[in-house]
This record gives structure tokens, C-alpha cells and sequence, in this order.
């Protein structure tokens, strides 16, 4: 992968756009980014880890995307980063843009702008390039073969994370590897057999708990207390039980069968004394039932001849009501038409008509007295009535004129109430032409009103947007004047604060430096403290030690000197960080006066409130406007609609007045015919309806007296064929034979009596003919009765005797198929177990091996392992570097041996001191030795990722600070070292303010500091 060039917007400090040739400022293999603290070195590596995968390396990963929008950029920009680069062959451009936030284009406030990214081939221009996040992250890291945590670490080299590294402990360590190589499958491998292992425990406890249950239920089921435990008891003690059970089986159904021989023969004899005893209590029924039948023989004759009389009157009594029912119905139609007649009399012109007819009122009949003699009598004869006919017609023939006559009264009053509505409606034209003529005297000063307030309006807004304008700046210089004074003594806090840490980091790099000096100067009593006899010396190599040095009084050790020099190392920090608060809070200060336009705090108050004044009267006026060119549309549009209304309101009055003329003279016309019409009625349609209900009425009376003649002839038929049928019958008389009918459920009641006296002396008779019954003789019903208890007192005690053994029976078939189940599933279960066991402890024991337990000696699990491989791996390919760099004194030295305290091991690095041969820590290592190593570290794991990921030829190389730790002699040696990075058309940049290195590399990237953000200047040797 090669860099070729990138250019940052709105960035980070970079306000503008920036721009970096690599192709240019790499020329010689080697270039400088160098510049004060603060000034945004660093972010120039960040915009690149950015363009390629949209986050920030290291602890910088947890910033907001939307703070990466530079501070000092205008209002409006959009923070970008666009990087050229090469990689696997193909050239391509990326575009990144983070997510943030920009000022609302209406009103106030801020709104978010949404991440964006895209990649271009511009090696294959037709190509079509990616725009979605996701996928461009895909395609960069299957360009590069390595993900984002990988490439922070093998192209970016953050030296201080290299050197937490170096001094971490084992679970530390592990952490940064297990994120730079792929040992997931490693990892799984463990987590699978524990999964293995867990499931295979999960199976035997199952198991075996299903064995114990099985247990508790054969015991049970067999009726015993105690259960085996002892594995080897479980099968002999199972059929020992599964015996005792069948035994138990046999005895039973033995039992059985002598219990029902016993109860079957006292059955027997119970079932014989039953019949003996039923047989003489029938014979004893019937003797009664035929003694009482015979006792009340007089009672059933009598009701016999009742029955046959009321067969005999059934057919005269229909006749009879037949009869009554005919004259009920001509005393109905003589009641109708003497009611008609009342009608029709109640009106002058009927009762002349009813008085020509010379009709009389009839009598009613007389049919024949149900409780004595009678005869039939005459019915009255009313003429048919002629003239009634007649009259009713010449009504009818009237109806019909009149009818013509009443759809000319109901137009006639429609024209008359139409005449008072056009009248009303003529009024209301009038006044509303008024109207309109007073409209029109007042609209031209509304007009010239409204015309007045939409010029102003207008102005006020052609006015705005510069007032906006003014209002915005105002508000900026208030707000910037606002925070001068809280920052100055920010400013004043931050510069104290800076020299109290420059003092505290002097006191404790003097009190290491002496701490180191007294430690070195005691050196010799150091080593000779941990001679043994007959242990090699480390410096001379003898086994025997004469004179070994004696340590001082005031001995100083290692872990002094390394706790002073962390003490060290941590005010150099506080100095570090109170710079960079010092120069945030100058910029933010010079920021917040550039802002204000040098204007105190009361002046810019007085300047927002005049701006705001303004501003707020342009938008009350402003938002009137729609409104002002509303209203001046409206007037102009109600003096068209005015005159308009005028000129129809008239044609209207006038066409009004003569509608009114002509509907006055037609509805005269039609009032004289219709008074003429009506007569003596209140009008025409009264007459209409009065004479109607004569016609209705004279036909009504002409039909009821027709019918009211014909069923008089039907009821005198009807009566004299009921006298004739009770004469032929045998009775008196039609009384007589109604007397005689019974209703039909009382005949039939007694119809049942005589049908079930008969029926019970049939079947007594049978009873006493009988074989059974007359075998019987004189025998005693008590004797009997005795035989049958004595009887049933032994089938009882049979019986139970037979229950009591079926049950014993049952339970013990129960017990012994219970017992034959659970123990066939007992040896299942057993069987079952065993293989379970067995690959249960396989399991185990290799889960532990692989987890760094059990048998493992050393305490490493695999993904240890395995890390510690590639831990071996760097050790080597970092030892190189190292060896060169220290002048040949230090290597590294991979360890696999056990941690204390139990700790897994497999993941110690330590340092050979081939001047003492010793193995040491690499938290003894000084500053600038810390430095080296931690760089030979970074540059060895490097190649072993590179290596890992394919082989990718990484090209361009980042190494950021540390340099300022370094003595002269070994800066030339990490000099040279750089240069072999070289070899091979590699780029390396260095990330470092130190000036010895501004001299040795010509080629720089200058980051300056401004308090309108920072710039970048490169120069190069060409």
C-alpha cells in the first residue's frame, strides 16, 4: 500500500482546505511532520485512518464524529477527507465526509448532516465506483487483507501504545494480539470443547438422575424402603425384586380362582329362592285384582250406556251449533245496515233519499227456544231500493266534476302564497341595492389604507435580510464578548497551572537521575547480591566468590529507580497535557476576541439590542404582507363584485314586479268560478269529500241489505234439520240431545276406565292359568320369604370373599408389571450410562488441557498458545531491530513458562543484556531504551501482520513520536534503522518535534499554528 496524496476540509484544527503530495514529500523514503504540541500533527495520520475506514485510531476512536468539524471553519463548511493511494495493485481515490452538524438555511438552531463516503478505480475510470459506507469499508479491507485494528497498528506505529505493550502484563498483551491475528478458530476450539464438556456432564447428571428415580420408583413399585446405592447392588437387587413380585402373582390368582367356585354355587341357589318368591307374589296380585274389578262392576255398566248416548247426540249437536252460528250472522248484517242507514240519514241529501225507499227497521228472528217449544219466524222484506241506487250515482257523477274544480283552488292558493314570496323577495332587492350604493361611497378609502400598509410592508421586507445580517453578527460579537472574560481567566488558570507542572516534572527527573547514578555507582553490590556458591558470576563467569561487594547504607534499588522513573515519566505528562490546555485555552481566547470585533461587553450589548430592535420591527412588518397584498386583491375584487351585483339586483326587480301582475289577475279569475262550485259548503273540496262518503256509504247499505236477506234463509234451513235429527236419534228434543254429548276428554277418560278394567282381569286370569302359578298349591308366602333371606346372606358373604381375592389379584399383576417396566428401563438407562461416562471423562480431560488445566503443565491454554506463537514470531523478527539499534545489547526473549500465583503463562517477553547476560524485565529499561525497544516491537509485529495478511507490501510507513527521549548515539542508531525501512521504494514518516531531526531529514511537512486554525507547509529537497 502506497499513499499518494490526501487533502483535508474542515478538519480537525485545518479551518480551510490543505492539501499533502506523499509522491513529492516521500521522494528520498523519509520525510519529517513535525510542528508545536497541539498544533495537529497527529490529525494528519488520523485524516488518513479516517479516508480508509471512516474512525480515529487508538483511545481516539471514542470521539464524536460530529466534533471533527473543525472550530475555526466558516458557517456552512463540511469537514472532508479525500485520500489517492495504491494498493494491491489497483490505484483509487477515497471520499469521506463524518457525520455533523451545520447551522438550519430557515430560522435557528442546528440540523444534522448524515455521514457520507464514496470510492473512485482511477485506474479504470468505467468502473463503477462504491457510495455506501458499508461496502466501501468492505472493499478496503479486502484491498488491504488486514481490518482497521490491524492497520492502526502496523502502519500507524503509536509508539505509547508500543510501549504499554512492552510492560503489560500477560492478559494485557493478549488483548492486542488476539486483535491483530485472526485466533478466533482457536478461541472457538476452546469454547467448543468447554461447550462439549459442559453437555456431556449436563448428560451424564441427567442420567444418572433418571437412574436414581427409576431406583426410588422400582422400590416403590415392589413395596420396599431401603434402595441399592452401590452400583454393583443395582442389577441383583432389580431381579431379586422382579422374582419376589411374580411369586406373589401366582399366589394371588390361585386365590382367585377358589373365591369365584364358592361364590358361583351360592349364586345359584340365591337365584332359585328369587323365582320361588316372585312366583307367589304374582299369584297373590291377581287373586286381589280380580276381588276388587268385581266389586265395582254396577259402576262401569253405567258408564257404558253414558257413552253410547253421547255417540248418538254428536251429530245433532253440530246441527244445532250450525243453526246458531247462521242466525249470529244475520243478526250482524241487519246490525250493518241499520248502522248505514243511521249514516247515511245524518246528511240532508241522504235522509231524502232514505225517505223515497219507505224502508223499515226488521225484527230479529226467532229460531227455537233451546230450553223449550218454538217454531221458525218470518223475516222482514226490504225493497232492493231503486231510487238508493240511482242518488248514489248522480253523487258519483258530482265527485267527478268537483275533482277538476279542487286542482283549480289548490293553484290558485300556490299563486296567491307565490305572490306574497316575490313581493318579500322585491323588498329585499330594494334594500339590497341600497346596500350596494353605500359599499360603493366607502371602498376608495379603504383602498388608499390598504395601499399605504402593503407599501410598508414591502419595505420592510426588501429590508430584512440585511437586518438578519446585522442581527447575526451582532449576536456573534455579544456572545464572543461574553466569553472573553471567563476565558482570560481560563487562560491565567492554564498558565498557572502549566508552571506548577514544569516545577513538579524538574524535581522528579532530578530525583530519578540521582536515584539512577547512586543505583549505577552500587551496581557491583547489586549483582553480587544474588552470588551463590558455586553459582557462575554473570560478569567474570568464576564459580567462587572471594571478596563480593557490600552494599551501602543508602542502597538504592531497581524498584526504586523504577518508581521514581515513572514518577518521572508522569510529571512529563502533566507537563504535556497543562501545555495543551495552556495553548486551547489561547486559541479559544484570541478565538472568542477575533469573534467580539474587539468590542467591550457593553458596547456589543448595545450594538445586539439596536440590531435586534430593528430586526424584530422589519419581521412584524414583513409577515404583514401577505396579508396587505390579501386586502388590496380583496377591495379591488369588491368593487367589480359591486357593480356587478347592481346591475343584476335591477334587472331582477323589475322582471319580479311583473310576475306579481300577472299571477293578481289570474288568481281573481279562479276565485269567482270556485265560489260558484261550492254551494252551500265551506268551499270545494269540502263538497267533494261530503258528497263521496254518500256514494261510499248508499252502496255499503244497498250490499249489507242484500246479505242480511240471505242468511236469514240459512239459518231457518239449518235449524229445522236439527230438529229433525234429534226426532230420528230418539230424543225429545234438540235440548235433550245437546244435554247428552259428552266432551271428548271426558269420554275418552272413560273409555280408558272400562278398557283398563278389562285389560287387568285379563291378565290376572292368565297369571292364576298358569303352569308355574298353579304348581304352587297352598304354599305359604312367609316360608318363602325366609328361604330367599338365607339365601342372599351366603351369596352376600360369597361375594365378598370373591372381591376381596380379585383384588389382592389385581394389586399384585400391578406390581408385578410396574416392576417388570421400571426395571426393563433400569437396564435401559444403565446401558445408556455407561458410554456417557466414559466419553464424559475424555472430554474433560481434554477440555482442560486445552483450557491451560489438568495435565497442561504450563498453564497455557490454546489460544495462548497460539498467541504465544506469534508472540515468538515478533520476539525474532523484532530482535533484529533491537539488536541494531542498542548497539548490539539487547534482544528479546520469548517466555512460555507459568506465571505466579497460578497465572497462565505462555505470553513473557523479557530482554537479554548481553553486557551482563542477564535476563531482564523490560520495565527496567530507561526512557530511551523503553523508546528502542517499543519501536523494534512495533516494526517486528509489523512484518509478522503484514506476513499474516497475505503478504501485503506495506509502502508507506507512520511512526509517531518518541524520538525526544533518545540520546545522540542511539538516534543514530534508530537513523540507520529507518533507512534499511527504506530499501525497496518504502516511505517512512516521522511524527516528531525534536529539531536534531529537522536537520537530518530535508524532506518535512511543517504543521503551523494559527489562531485562525492550523496550516500545513511542506518542503522537500528538490
Amino acid at each position: 500500500m502506497r499513499l499518494h496524496a490526501l487533502r483535508v476540509t474542515a478538519f480537525g484544527p485545518f479551518a480551510g482546505t490543505e492539501e499533502v503530495d506523499f509522491d513529492a514529500l516521500g521522494a528520498d523514503g523519509l520525510f519529517l511532520l513535525h510542528g508545536p504540541t497541539g498544533a495537529g500533527k497527529t490529525t494528519v495520520l488520523d485524516a488518513v485512518a479516517f479516508a480508509l475506514f471512516g474512525k480515529l485510531p487508538g483511545a481516539r476512536q471514542d470521539v464524536d464524529g460530529r466534533r471533527l468539524l473543525s472550530d475555526h471553519a466558516p458557517d456552512g463548511a463540511t469537514p472532508r477527507v479525500e485520500l489517492e493511494l495504491s494498493v494491491g495493485g489497483r490505484r483509487l481515490r477515497l471520499d469521506r465526509s463524518p457525520e455533523h452538524l451545520r447551522a438550519k438555511k430557515r430560522g435557528g438552531g442546528t440540523t444534522t448532516e448524515n455521514a457520507r463516503a464514496s470510492l473512485v478505480w482511477l485506474d479504470d475510470p468505467g468502473r463503477e465506483g462504491v457510495t455506501r459506507i458499508d461496502e466501501v469499508a468492505r472493499e478496503v479491507e479486502r484491498l488491504l487483507g488486514m481490518s482497521a485494528d490491524q492497520f492502526f497498528q502496523v502502519v500507524l506505529l503509536p509508539q505509547g501504545e508500543f510501549a504499554r505493550f512492552l510492560r503489560s502484563g500477560t492478559d494485557e498483551r493478549a488483548v492486542l494480539l488476539a486483535r491483530l491475528f485472526d485466533t478466533a478458530r482457536f478461541g472457538g476450539a476452546e469454547a467448543w470443547l468447554a461447550e462439549r464438556r459442559r453437555r456431556s456432564s449436563a448428560a451424564v447428571e441427567e442420567g444418572s438422575h433418571e437412574v436414581d428415580v427409576l431406583l426410588g420408583r422400582l422400590g416403590t413399585a415392589a413395596g420396599v424402603e431401603e434402595v441399592a446405592a452401590a452400583d454393583g447392588e443395582v442389577t441383583a437387587w432389580a431381579e431379586s425384586l422382579l422374582g419376589m413380585a411374580a411369586a406373589e402373582q401366582d399366589r394371588s390368582e390361585a386365590g382367585v380362582a377358589r373365591a369365584q367356585l364358592l361364590a358361583g354355587t351360592a349364586t345359584g341357589a340365591l337365584d332359585v329362592a328369587r323365582v320361588r318368591a316372585q312366583q307367589v307374589l304374582r299369584r297373590d296380585e291377581a287373586l286381589g285384582q280380580l276381588a276388587n274389578l268385581a266389586e265395582h262392576s254396577v259402576e262401569r255398566e253405567a258408564t257404558a250406556v253414558s257413552l253410547r248416548a253421547a255417540g248418538r247426540a254428536a251429530g245433532v249437536a253440530a246441527a244445532a251449533r250450525d243453526a246458531a252460528t247462521a242466525q249470529v250472522s244475520a243478526d250482524r248484517a241487519e246490525h250493518e245496515a241499520s248502522v248505514l242507514a243511521a249514516a247515511l240519514g245524518d246528511d240532508p241529501d241522504g235522509a231524502e233519499v232514505l225517505e223515497r225507499t219507505g224502508g223499515r227497521e226488521p225484527e230479529s228472528p226467532w229460531l227455537f227456544d233451546v230450553g223449550g217449544e218454538g217454531a221458525p219466524s218470518t223475516l222482514f222484506d226490504l225493497p232492493p231500493g231503486p231510487d238508493l241506487e240511482a242518488a248514489c250515482a248522480g253523487w258519483r257523477a258530482e265527485v267527478g266534476r268537483l275533482a277538476e274544480l279542487v286542482d283549480l283552488a289548490g293553484a290558485t292558493t300556490a299563486d296567491e302564497a307565490h305572490v306574497l314570496e316575490l313581493e318579500a323577495r322585491s323588498t329585499a332587492l330594494r334594500g339590497r341595492l341600497a346596500q350596494v350604493e353605500e359599499r360603493r361611497r366607502e371602498l376608495p378609502v379603504e383602498r388608499e389604507v390598504a395601499e399605504s400598509a402593503l407599501s410598508r410592508a414591502q419595505r420592510a421586507q426588501d429590508a430584512l435580510g440585511e437586518l438578519e445580517q446585522a442581527w447575526d453578527r451582532a449576536r456573534a460579537a455579544a456572545a464572543a464578548a461574553e466569553r472573553v472574560l471567563p476565558l482570560e481567566r481560563a487562560d491565567a488558570e492554564a498558565e498557572r497551572a502549566h508552571t506548577v507542572a514544569v516545577a513538579g516534572h524538574q524535581a522528579s527527573r532530578e530525583h530519578w537521575l540521582d536515584l539512577r547514578e547512586r543505583r549505577l555507582l552500587g551496581m557491583a553490590a547489586e549483582l553480587a547480591g544474588n552470588l551463590d556458591d558455586g553459582q557462575a558470576c554473570v560478569v567474570c563467569g568464576s564459580h567462587t566468590h572471594p571478596r563480593p561487594a557490600r552494599p551501602a547504607v543508602d542502597v538504592v534499588r531497581q524498584e526504586d529507580e523504577q518508581r521514581a522513573h515513572e514518577q518521572e515519566q508522569a510529571g512529563a505528562q502533566a507537563v504535556h497535557a497543562a501545555a495543551e490546555r495552556r495553548t486551547q485555552a489561547l486559541r479559544e481566547l484570541d478565538a472568542a476576541r477575533a469573534q467580539g470585533g474587539g468590542l467591550d461587553l457593553l458596547e456589543a450589548r448595545r450594538v445586539l439590542a439596536a440590531a435586534d430592535g430593528a430586526r424584530s420591527t422589519a419581521l412584524r412588518l414583513a409577515a404583514t404582507l401577505p396579508v396587505a397584498q390579501e386586502r388590496s386583491r380583496a377591495l379591488e375584487l369588491a368593487a367589480d363584485g359591486l357593480a356587478q351585483q347592481e346591475l343584476v339586483d335591477g334587472k331582477e326587480l323589475a322582471a319580479v314586479a311583473a310576475e306579481v301582475r300577472a299571477l293578481v289577475e289570474r288568481a281573481a279569475a279562479a276565485r269567482e268560478r270556485l265560489a260558484l262550485a261550492r254551494g252551500s259548503d265551506p268551499d270545494v273540496g269540502a263538497r267533494l269529500a261530503r258528497l263521496d262518503g254518500l256514494a261510499v256509504t248508499g252502496a255499503k247499505l244497498v250490499s249489507a241489505r242484500a246479505a242480511a236477506d240471505q242468511s236469514r234463509g240459512v239459518a231457518r234451513e239449518r235449524a229445522v234439520r236439527a230438529l229433525r235429527m234429534a226426532e230420528e236419534e230418539g230424543f225429545s228434543g234438540v235440548p235433550q240431545a245437546v244435554a247428552a254429548v259428552l266432551e271428548p276428554a271426558r269420554a275418552a277418560e272413560l273409555q280408558q276406565g272400562l278398557d283398563r278394567a278389562r285389560e287387568a282381569e285379563v291378565r290376572a286370569r292368565a297369571v292364576l292359568e298358569g303352569p308355574d302359578v298353579r304348581a304352587l298349591g297352598e304354599l305359604d308366602a312367609a316360608a318363602v320369604r325366609d328361604e330367599l333371606a338365607a339365601a342372599q346372606v351366603v351369596a352376600t358373604e360369597a361375594e365378598l370373599a370373591r372381591g376381596a381375592a380379585q383384588g389382592a389379584a389385581a394389586t399384585a399383576r400391578q406390581r408385578h408389571g410396574q416392576v417388570v417396566e421400571v426395571t426393563g428401563r433400569l437396564r435401559e438407562r444403565l446401558a445408556v450410562l455407561a458410554p456417557l461416562l466414559a466419553e464424559a471423562a475424555r472430554v474433560a480431560a481434554l477440555a482442560d488441557v486445552v483450557a491451560g488445566r489438568g495435565q497442561n503443565s504450563r498453564k497455557v491454554s490454546l489460544h495462548s498458545y497460539v498467541l504465544a506463537a506469534r508472540l515468538e514470531e515478533v520476539a525474532v523478527a523484532a530482535s533484529a531491530r533491537l539488536a541494531r539499534m542498542s548497539g548490539g545489547r539487547y534482544e528479546f526473549v520469548h517466555s512460555d513458562a507459568a506465571g505466579s500465583h497460578g497465572r497462565r503463562g505462555g505470553l513473557g517477553l523479557d530482554v537479554l543484556d548481553d553486557h551482563t547476560g542477564v535476563v531482564r524485565s523490560t520495565k527496567t529499561l530507561s526512557g530511551g531504551e523503553s523508546f528502542v525497544a517499543s519501536l523494534s516491537l512495533a516494526l517486528g509485529l509489523a512484518d509478522v501482520v503484514a506476513a499474516e495478511a497475505g503478504g501485503v507490501q506495506l509502502d508507506t510507513l507512520f511512526i509517531d513520536e518518541g524520538f525526544g527521549t533518545l540520546d545522540p548515539s542511539t538516534l543514530e542508531e534508530v537513523m540507520a534503522v529507518l533507512d534499511e525501512l527504506r530499501a525497496g521504494g518504502r516511505v517512512v514518516g516521522l511524527v516528531s518535534h525534536v529539531d536534531e531531526l529537522r536537520q537530518r531529514i530535508p524532506n518535512r511537512l511543517h504543521v503551523r499554528s494559527t489562531r485562525t486554525g492550523s496550516r500545513l507547509e511542506a518542503s522537500t529537497s528538490g
